[in-house]
This record gives C-alpha cells, sequence and structure tokens, in this order.
C-alpha cells in the first residue's frame, strides 16, 4: 500500500481509479479519505516555516483533496453507469432482483397496458369475414341450398364427395328430405351439386371463421399482446362462434322433419332459428367490430394524453348525454328492424303484398287477417297476438314495414337534432360525420328494402338488402364508439399525465 501526499493524490488518484474501473468495473470500491485536522497552532514553525508561508502550503493542500474528491465523485457516478450496462454487472443485478420481481410479475398476468395494433387489424379482418359469411349465408337461402346436406360432420364434412358414388350417396341422403320430396322431385345429380356446394362453402366458410379467430386469439393471448379485458374479450367471441356453428345444424334440422311445419307446406327452417342464427351473427360481428374500435382509439388517445382528457371532458357534458342515449336507442331499434326482417324471410313473407306504401286495399291488411285465430295452438285463444306477431306472414310483414319507417326517420331525426343550438357546438366533427354518413346508409337500405318488396324478393338484391342491415348497423355502432370513451382508458390517461407531469418536475 503506498501512502500519497495530498498533492501527490490530486494528479496521481483519478489515474489509478481509472486503472482500476477498467480491470474489474464491477468490483471498484471507492472510499474516501479522512482529512487532516489543522489545528490553531502553527505546525510550521517546528520546521522554521513562517506563518505566511505555511498557510499558502496548506491552502494549495486543501484545494488538492478538493478537487480529488471531485474526482472521485464525478468517476464514481460514471462507473456506475459502466456498471449498469456492464453484462456482469446486468446479471448479478438481475439474480439480487429476481425475487421481488417475479413476486410482482406473478401478481398480474396481464399487466395494465394498450392493446397491439396487430390485435385490432386481426379483429377488423375477422368483422369483415363475419359480414361475408352473413350475405354468404344469406344468398344460399335464397337459392334454397341450405338444406342439401343432411348431416352435420364438423370434421370430416370440410371435404365434399370425391367420387360418383359418394356423391350419389350424398344426393340419396337429400332424396329423403321433405324438401326433395315436395319441391325437388324432378331434381337430377348436376343440379343438386350447385346447390350441394352452396351450403358446403357456407359450411366450409364458417369453420374458417372459427379457426382463423380461435388460434390468434390464443397466440395474442398466450404473448400477452392484450389487456386483461380484451383476453376475456377474445374469449367470449370464441366461445360465440362455437355456439352459432351449434345454432346453425340446429336450424337446418328443423327442416329436415315433417312434423315442424304443415304437412304439405313448403319445406322452410324455422322463422325462430333462422332469426337466432343471424341475431348471433350479428351479435359476433358487433363484438368484434367494436373491440378493434376500442383498441385503435385506447392507442391513439394514450398517444396524446392531454388532448385526450380534454375530449372525454367533451363527451362527458351534459349536453352530450340525451344524444348518447337516443343512439344507443337507435342502434337497439336498428337490430330489432333486423331481426324483423329475419322472420319476414323465414315466413317468405317477402312474397305477398308487393307493393308500397299500401298492402291490398288501405296502410294495413284487414284486422281478421291479422289477427287470425288459425294461428293459435291454444284453445282459449290466449296466444293469439303474439303467435300473430311472429307466425302470421301478413302481420310480420306489417311489423316489419312499421319498423323500418320508424328506423328511417329516427336516423333522420337524430341527424336534425345533432345540428341545432348548443349540441352542434358540442359535438365533435367525427360525430358529425357520423350522424351524416347513418342517414345516408339508411337512405340506401330503405331503398333496397323497397324494390326487393316491388320486384319480389330477386335473389341479388334482397342479399345486398341483408348487407345493408349489417352496413346500417355498423354505422350505428361507429357512431356509438366515437360519444364514448371507457373508463379503465381515462383511468389509463390520467395515470399517463401524472407519469409525464412527475417526469417533467424532476
Amino acid at each position: 500500500m503506498a501512502f500519497l501526499m495530498p498533492g501527490t493524490a490530486a494528479r496521481r488518484l483519478p489515474i489509478l481509479l481509472k486503472t482500476a474501473a477498467s480491470s474489474s468495473p464491477s468490483r471498484l470500491v471507492i472510499a474516501r479519505q479522512c482529512l487532516p485536522l489543522v489545528g490553531p497552532l502553527n505546525p510550521g514553525a517546528r520546521l522554521g516555516v513562517s506563518a505566511a508561508v505555511f498557510q499558502a502550503q496548506q491552502s494549495t493542500r486543501v484545494a488538492g483533496l478538493d478537487a480529488a474528491r471531485m474526482q472521485m465523485r464525478m468517476f464514481s457516478h460514471a462507473t456506475r453507469a459502466f456498471q449498469a450496462a456492464s453484462p456482469s454487472y446486468a446479471t448479478s443485478s438481475s439474480s439480487a432482483s429476481s425475487t421481488g420481481s417475479s413476486s410482482s410479475s406473478s401478481s398480474s398476468s396481464f399487466p395494465e397496458k394498450t392493446t397491439s395494433k396487430a390485435v385490432a387489424v386481426w379483429l377488423i379482418g375477422s368483422a369483415i369475414s363475419v359480414f361475408g359469411i352473413v350475405v354468404w349465408g344469406g344468398l344460399t337461402r335464397l337459392t334454397e341450398s341450405g338444406l342439401s346436406i343432411t348431416e352435420w360432420r364438423p370434421v370430416t364434412g370440410s371435404m365434399p364427395p370425391r367420387d360418383e358414388a359418394e356423391w350419389e350417396s350424398e344426393f340419396a341422403k337429400y332424396k329423403a328430405s321433405p324438401e326433395y320430396a315436395i319441391l325437388n322431385p324432378n331434381m337430377s345429380l348436376a343440379e343438386f351439386k350447385k346447390i350441394y356446394f352452396m351450403e358446403w362453402s357456407h359450411r366450409l366458410w364458417g369453420r374458417a371463421v372459427g379457426m382463423t379467430f380461435v388460434l390468434p386469439a390464443l397466440y395474442f393471448v398466450a404473448r400477452r399482446r392484450v389487456s386483461k379485458p380484451m383476453a376475456f374479450n377474445l374469449l367470449g367471441i370464441s366461445a360465440l362462434i362455437g355456439f352459432q356453428g351449434v345454432i346453425g345444424w340446429w336450424m337446418v334440422k328443423s327442416g329436415l322433419k315433417d312434423d315442424l311445419f304443415a304437412p304439405g307446406s313448403h319445406p322452410r327452417v324455422s322463422q325462430y332459428r333462422l332469426t337466432a342464427h343471424l341475431g348471433t351473427a350479428f351479435v359476433c360481428y358487433s363484438w368484434m367490430l367494436f373491440s378493434a374500435l376500442t383498441v385503435l382509439r385506447t392507442r391513439r388517445l394514450v398517444a396524446d394524453p392531454t388532448a385526450a382528457m380534454a375530449l372525454a371532458r367533451t363527451l362527458s357534458s351534459p349536453a352530450l348525454t340525451r344524444f348518447r342515449t337516443l343512439t344507443t336507442a337507435l342502434t337497439a331499434l336498428i337490430f330489432t328492424t333486423a331481426m324483423s326482417g329475419a322472420l319476414v324471410a323465414g315466413l317468405d313473407a317477402g312474397l305477398i303484398y308487393n307493393e308500397f306504401p299500401m298492402m291490398g286495399l288501405g296502410l294495413a291488411p284487414p284486422a281478421s287477417e291479422l289477427w287470425n285465430p288459425f294461428y293459435c295452438r291454444k284453445a282459449d285463444q290466449s296466444d293469439l297476438w303474439w303467435r300473430n306477431m311472429l307466425e302470421n306472414p301478413s302481420l310480420v310483414q306489417l311489423d316489419h314495414r312499421i319498423l323500418a319507417m320508424t328506423t328511417f326517420t329516427s336516423v333522420l331525426a337524430l341527424f336534425v337534432y345533432s345540428r341545432r343550438g348548443k349540441l352542434a357546438a358540442a359535438l365533435p366533427k367525427n360525430v358529425k360525420k357520423g350522424a351524416l354518413g347513418l342517414v345516408h346508409l339508411v337512405t340506401l337500405q330503405a331503398a333496397l328494402g323497397i324494390t326487393t318488396l316491388l320486384y319480389m324478393v330477386p335473389t341479388h338484391v334482397a342479399a345486398t338488402h341483408q348487407a345493408g342491415a349489417l352496413a346500417l348497423l355498423t354505422g350505428a355502432l361507429v357512431l356509438c364508439h366515437r360519444l364514448r370513451i371507457p373508463k379503465s382508458t381515462v383511468r389509463m390517461l390520467e395515470k399517463k399525465i401524472a407519469e409525464v407531469s412527475k417526469t417533467a418536475s424532476r
């Protein structure tokens, strides 16, 4: 060990510290030296040095020690930074803090964060696929192809018949169905193949929707690419897709039994089951779309928390409360109108009263036709009103007309309301655009509905009308989404702003 005088320490200490740090940075220990106490007496008198000279020498020594201390502090900070970046130090520090980090990470499998943008893109793609299968399902029904496959084989049914023997086997099964006996007794094998491929492609598309959703959902959840609420959303949608497949077969099965419709009547699936099948598809689509919009908007809001909080305050103002409630009610009305359209399709009610706005000699058929006891199944006719509303084609079509015109006028009224008074000044610009877009969609949908009725349900127009219903619901969902910011997002924004403020104050 070498003893250095203060003046020498000021010159040699930084060199020694640098040498030690370069050789073993993770084991460098810097100790402060004790300063000698300078008493009131003059020690230089014993050495024959005057007091003034001794004081000058002492000042030089103290200045040298101060400089050495300053260099030690500066080098100590640099050494800590080097140790933090050193692999050996990182290994030792990670092993030392592994217990604390593991306990904190185990408390929550899904840390509080925004969901990955890739999840939103995938959800939008899945919603588009569901939109497509809804339209294709309408075409399958309109071409009367839905009852061509009389068995439900979720796995082996993915492949069509491969040779003539298998085709003959499938055709023989179809010949045993009421639809063949009543409607298609003269159908050839070539004609059967056409309707078979329509139904087969619809089922295959449904399987593809399930596989392309469930497998990526498992991946995103396993890789923690989603927040905890979004993970539950993906789980719910996956379960709904599986449930939709079961409902689809339950619906088809209703058209394969004679006891579910009047003897000798047109074989068709139950209008109740058809409505349930379509309604589940609409809910699945809406869930996917709303989840995707939530992810995209949350990421956009978090990118600018200050502007996002200003928007949240605007949307929470009392002036928008009533408009938000009306928009939600309008969305429910659009969904109800679409489901009444499913009842019309299930009963083939669009093939009667092909005129508008009249229904026969008036705006509505006679009351005796609307409330016909023929549809009652109880002797006391206690089920007269609801049986006719759900099973009488005349009343079902009238109900759909009333709901459709109510939807049309409600959208126009909401648009006018959004352009007047204080509400017009308070509404964000994108909300006003959404209200205008809804007017365009409902006008197109009304025109398609009237055209479908006047021309006795042509296939391409009727399928477009069904697509228009889902497009109109999409516009309403987008408008509703623009009027809301989830409370969880607001809490995330508040936390983000607090972190930024804390960082800026340092």
